[in-house]
């Protein structure tokens, strides 16, 4: 294999693929990246056995091959170098070369015949959305995912797709969030698949804000990403999503309208006095008034309060104020609306207009 190159058309795919490298590995060939060259350029490739991502760059193609290098040596030897050097690229006795001016670096290789992929043959169906869609499903939700709960299946974010709406759900079972976008997909079944958490946030940075598409091909298993520049693989959680639309408030005669950025800061101003383990705080909600209270096991106590538009019955009801914060970030209006039953029902929070989202946060005994 022998190519050559400038610094910045390697390194950026070096970058896009590293990021599911893990430091630590227990193959050695983990920690290494797959390199194929070929006259229509170089692919790159890197795995954890649970993911792929594949990235390519058009390269001066001198001799063909395939061969797995150490990524974290090469992408570090390629940062050293000036901007806009022009780079070599050879292997030869089971060594690789990178070359510029008369900086050399000889790194170490495995063969390319044992580099594990994914199998992603077959896929079910396609469906093609905007990347600026499918990153804002992913940022509006993920936060609520959970982290490694026993429940497997929590640890990841659901994917339903029909045949006019992309919808994702994530819950730790003490909240959920959920987002949808409105795309004709031409299926005429339901399909749900639950992608891994680490999947979740590797996808999140891969993606970008353009109105490019992606191309989703959804397997029995797997699901794959692919973009101008990029293929993203990820293996699916085996097992079924609890019934997430059984927990949705679908009533509730108490309703708040309040200024989005104003109650955030007012929950975090009450909340630096809270527990700091359990994170509770109280509100009371009066006429056309909320007021928030917390306390700690030092004997500290914080309060605040903001006019809000509510004509409800007095209600208090306790909530862990990371759990509402989060939730009432996500929304993407000015005004937020907070639907609550009673003092021990889960709270509603969604956008004052449009249907695309809405969050659950479940109660707290204070």
């Amino acid at each position: 294999m022998k190519f050559s190159t400038q610094r910045e058309t390697l390194l950026k795919p070096l970058q896009t693929v590293s990021g599911v490298v893990e430091k630590r590995q227990t193959l050695p060939i983990l920690s290494n990246v797959l390199f194929k060259l070929d006259p229509n350029g170089l692919t790159i490739t890197a795995t954890d056995l649970e993911m792929e991502v594949i990235a390519g760059c058009v390269v001066d193609s001198l001799e063909s091959g395939a061969i797995t290098v150490p990524v974290r040596k090469l992408q570090d030897s390629c940062k050293a170098l000036p901007e806009g050097a022009t780079v070599s690229f050879e292997v030869n006795n089971e060594k690789a070369y990178l070359k510029s001016g008369k900086t050399r670096f000889l790194l170490a290789t495995l063969g390319a015949d044992d580099f594990p992929v994914i199998n992603s043959d077959n896929p079910r169906f396609k469906v093609s959305v905007s990347q600026t869609e499918l990153k804002k499903l992913i940022e509006k939700t993920s936060f609520a995912m959970a982290l490694q709960d026993v429940r497997y299946y929590l640890n990841g974010l659901l994917l339903e797709i029909t045949a006019n709406r992309i919808r994702v759900v994530a819950t730790d079972g003490h909240r959920l969030a959920l987002a949808q976008c409105h795309v004709e997909t031409g299926l005429n079944e339901v399909f749900q698949a639950i992608v891994p958490r680490k999947a979740v946030m590797e996808l999140s940075r891969l993606l970008n804000s353009a109105d490019d598409h992606v191309q989703m091909l959804l397997g029995e298993n797997y699901i794959q990403f692919q973009t101008a520049d990029v293929t993203f693989t990820t293996k699916l959680i085996d097992g079924k999503y609890p019934n997430y639309d059984a927990v949705i408030p679908k009533s509730g005669d108490n309703v708040v309208y309040a200024n989005k950025d104003d109650l955030k800061q007012c929950l975090m101003r009450t909340a630096i006095l809270s527990n700091e383990k359990y994170r509770g705080i109280r509100l009371e909600l009066q006429n056309g008034m909320l007021k928030t209270k917390a306390n700690n096991p030092e004997q500290e106590e914080a309060e605040d309060e903001i006019a809000i538009d509510y004509q409800g019955a007095d209600l208090t009801i306790g909530f862990n104020v990371n759990y509402l914060t989060d939730a009432i970030s996500a929304v993407d209006t000015d005004q937020v609306k907070i639907r609550f039953t009673d003092a021990n029902g889960s709270a509603l929070v969604t956008p004052t207009q449009g249907d695309n989202s809405l969050y659950v946060v479940m109660p707290m005994r204070l």
